[in-house]
């Protein structure tokens, strides 16, 4: 990648602490059947890589997270088709449907409120899985539930932060701290040793700090994100998507209740998202920000007291609101590697970026199911020298090429750049937009966004055929 910050250290050298050795080769794992799998991190990525290894009959799984606790705060996200089916085949879609609403179309509009495209959506856009948008947070407590259930309560390790590392040719061994635990309340766990090593630690990951140690804070847009839930009554077809506006001020919102919709109500995700730094500054240090902390609405509503569209009024959804949080848009910029040896990067810390498209998520999921898999592939050869390495840079090769593809296209504004070719050639608004961009290309935007994201409908579908089986794994146990 053209990025001379973001080569990575030749592997001897990395993760190993200042006086101390590498893993002894032997270690009582080695003679074990299966590899340990290490994963570093409990968000979407790290839950949905210890629930495709487990599927695909790997056992020996532990996962650690930094948190002390995992409650449902956040968000909303959009799990794309692509991303649902892999949960599909995990025996989750019924608890897909319970937690989120199935999108039924995207509506982009003007910052006037003229409508530029409506597209459906999933099942409704002839998917045969759908589309689901679903708190994050209720998201992550649902994969967190599957995960206890099937690999153990007892593999799943809060308060424990991924702090260095250190390999050799026959192991990995990860060291851990804890922040926020009283002592003696949970057993400590300072280190372990395995065979795998996933860092699914997120924008601001340890290990890719470790890898990459000039690369730096995240890479700041220039564009903050506002963001809040309210529950309203439903409106449009009560599973809509609304975005409008233009690169340097936009407006989004979708529900993301199932619970709410079957009490006839709507609990809508909003998204107000503004410049608040010159495109042409060169510099990209994001602001500091507590995500978790509430903030003023007058700090950003203004710029949008007067807009309307999709039966929205965007001044009412934020008065409406109780609390309001806010978030630097950024990103990383990709990487020449993930993998080194035995440890190997996942979702947000191999490749942070913008929430453009929605496809963060659904990227961390493919991750999953794509490194499953690649381990599957030597499970009877694990033990093998270099067989665990070739895995992980079998993952990494795969996966590396698109998801920088999809960071660089997010930049370029993904699917939203119908918002800004309206904005740019009709800034006052117009009657029709086919006057203002010719229907084909309008089109095409969306069409190349989904096939560099790789959730083409035919190519989806093709592959919920051939994968219907794997799904009623999980029937049995589930019924039990």
């Amino acid at each position: 990648m053209d990025n001379p910050q973001a080569t990575a250290p030749p592997i001897q050298a990395i993760g190993l602490a200042p006086g101390r050795r590498s893993p002894s080769p032997a270690m009582p794992f080695l003679s074990d059947p299966q590899p340990r799998i290490i994963i570093a991190g409990a968000g979407i990525g790290g839950l949905s890589t210890a629930l495709a290894l487990h599927a695909a009959g790997l056992t020996d799984i532990h996962v650690f997270e930094a948190s002390a606790t995992l409650t449902s705060l956040g968000v909303g996200i959009n799990v794309q088709p692509s991303a649902v089916l892999i949960l599909r085949n995990l025996g989750l879609l019924d608890a897909l449907r319970e937690a989120g609403v199935g999108t039924q179309e995207l509506n982009f509009y003007s910052r006037h409120g003229h409508p530029i495209l409506s597209e459906p959506r999933g099942q409704h856009a002839g998917y045969k899985v759908p589309q689901f948008s679903v708190h994050r947070g209720e998201f992550q407590m649902l994969l967190l539930d599957a995960v206890k259930a099937r690999i153990g309560v007892e593999r799943v390790h809060l308060d424990h932060a991924f702090a260095s590392y250190e390999q050799d040719a026959n192991s990995i061994t990860a060291q851990f701290v804890r922040r926020g635990a009283p002592q003696g309340e949970l057993p400590a766990i300072p280190s372990m040793t395995g065979a795998v090593l996933i860092a699914a630690d997120g924008i601001n990951s340890t290990a890719r700090r470790l890898l990459y140690p000039n690369e730096g804070l995240p890479r700041f847009s220039g564009r903050m994100l506002w963001r809040g839930c309210v529950e309203r009554a439903p409106y449009l077809t009560g599973a809509s998507m609304v975005w409008a506006g233009h690169a340097n001020q936009k407006f989004i919102a979708y529900p993301i209740s199932g619970r709410s919709a079957r009490r006839g109500a709507s609990l809508v995700n909003w998204i107000a998202e503004l410049r608040v730094r010159d495109e042409n500054d060169p510099d990209l240090t994001p602001p500091p920000t507590d995500w978790t902390k509430r903030v003023p609405k007058e700090r950003f509503s203004g710029p949008f007291s007067s807009w309307e569209c999709g039966g929205l009024q965007m001044a009412e959804l934020i008065d409406s609101t109780e609390s309001v949080f806010e978030f630097p848009m950024c990103d990383r910029d990709p990487v020449d590697r993930w993998t080194l040896g035995r440890l190997t990067l996942l979702g947000d810390a191999a490749h942070a970026m913008y929430p453009i498209g929605s496809n963060g998520a659904t990227q961390a999921i493919i991750d999953a199911e794509t490194l499953a898999v690649r381990l599957t592939d030597i499970i009877a050869t694990w033990q093998q020298p270099g067989a665990v390495e070739a895995a992980l840079t079998a993952y990494q090769d795969t996966r590396l090429p698109p998801t920088s593809q999809i960071v660089m296209a997010n930049r370029a504004n993904g699917p939203d750049h119908v918002l800004q070719l309206a904005h740019e050639r009709a800034p006052d608004g117009f009657a029709n937009v086919y006057d203002v961009i010719p229907k084909d290309e309008l089109e095409s935007v969306g069409a190349t966004y989904k096939a560099v994201a790789g959730f083409e409908k035919d190519a989806v579908n093709k592959k919920a055929a051939a994968t219907e089986h794997l799904a009623k794994r999980f029937e049995t146990v589930e019924a039990v």
